[in-house]
């Protein structure tokens, strides 16, 4: 009997397509199946008892929004989901919220200790947001297995410390450099089961990026300029040109924010996605940038509209689109390589899993 090398990839309504020739790569998309109204319910009921108690129920509120968003994004007929507990949330945010107090009392008392207070706080803050990640992952699972972070606490006083100093320091000309570290730090210390993630992103993919967005704001921010000087000479208050050229240059910020943030968004998806494999499998995001600036200013003019109801469909409709951009292109049957490192984690015991009982929102 002569073998078939073709698998058949279905289409979304579940009928055969065409098939994939054995050996390339299966292109699986991610799907979102939630939907607005669901999530109105969820996120209105968070926001009144958060309201009523103070904001300590916004650790739950957290919780329900996380699982509701993970149990709704789908790869491959399953589920994703996430286990944190609330009692955890709130422990961190207790910390976060005890640590900014005690800074701003210690400035009322003296310059000198608030510096010092400061530069403790420098040396800890890596240590909770390492923390951070590894709670995220270890409560984050896939038909049942969990991820992993195993980032190191040295690493990561480079990542959230050293480099993000060093962009202040050189007015942000480094902001590009520091965000590829944080991704490079974040992806390859990712683990699925006991299979690595990777990213082979560069520093320049990213400068990319950046000077892109920051060539589009500067060209907006000058158009609005020179449009502002040409309406004062044109309405005979030549005298009031400057100051007209000022105002539509804030104008033109703000709306080149607006503009660019949908764009800068789309590129950095497409990029860190396009460069990110786990094991053998790799992904693909093909995000537009038209479309996710259409969404933005859609979704910003319904919040007007209706005072801020809007919110939670707003927020379905932007992440909607963003994950059925997703694409991962297996290598194999997810099946076999989920069953697989369940079998390999499940031989390295639970001591494997390395449980951080906090979790400060990163």
């Amino acid at each position: 009997m002569q073998q078939d090398n073709n698998v058949f990839q279905p289409t979304a309504g579940g009928a055969p397509a065409a098939p994939v020739p054995a050996g390339q790569p299966r292109p699986l998309q991610f799907e979102f199946i939630g939907s607005g109204s669901e999530y109105f319910r969820i996120w209105i009921v968070n926001a009144l008892l958060t309201i009523v108690t103070l904001g300590i129920y916004s650790a739950w509120a957290k919780v329900r929004t996380m699982q509701y968003f993970y149990r709704n994004t789908r790869l491959d007929g399953a589920s994703f989901d996430y286990h944190g507990r609330a009692s955890a949330i709130l422990k961190g945010r207790a910390i976060v919220f005890g640590l900014a107090v005690v800074f701003q009392l210690s400035s009322h008392v003296s310059p000198f200790l608030a510096v010092a207070l400061g530069l403790a706080l420098a040396a800890v803050f890596p240590l909770l947001l390492v923390r951070s990640l590894r709670f995220r992952m270890a409560n984050s699972s896939y038909r049942g297995l969990r991820f992993a972070f195993t980032g190191g606490d040295a690493q990561a006083y480079k990542v959230f410390l050293l480099w993000p100093a060093l962009s202040v320091i050189t007015l942000y000309a480094l902001a590009p450099l520091a965000h590829q570290r944080f991704k490079q730090y974040q992806h390859d210390n990712t683990r699925f089961g006991t299979a690595p993630f990777g990213i082979d992103a560069t520093a320049g993919n990213f400068y990319g990026v950046y000077l892109r967005a920051f060539g589009m704001m500067l060209a907006v921010v000058a158009v609005t300029s020179i449009a502002g000087a040409l309406l004062g000479n044109a309405t005979g208050v030549a005298h009031g040109a400057p100051f007209l050229a000022i105002g539509m240059a804030v104008i033109g910020f703000y709306v080149a924010l607006m503009a660019v943030g949908p764009f800068f968004m789309a590129r950095l998806q497409n990029l860190v996605w396009n460069h990110t494999t786990l094991a053998p499998h790799a992904f693909r995001s093909e995000v537009k940038a038209s479309r996710l600036f259409f969404i933005f200013a859609t979704n910003m003019i319904a919040n007007v509209l209706t005072l801020g109801l809007f919110m939670p469909f707003a927020r379905v409709r932007s992440m909607r689109y963003r994950i059925e951009c997703m694409t991962m292109l297996a290598a194999g049957p997810l099946d076999a390589f989920v069953a697989g490192e369940t079998q390999q984690v499940g031989a390295l015991g639970d001591a494997a899993v390395d449980w951080y009982d906090i979790d400060i929102a990163l």
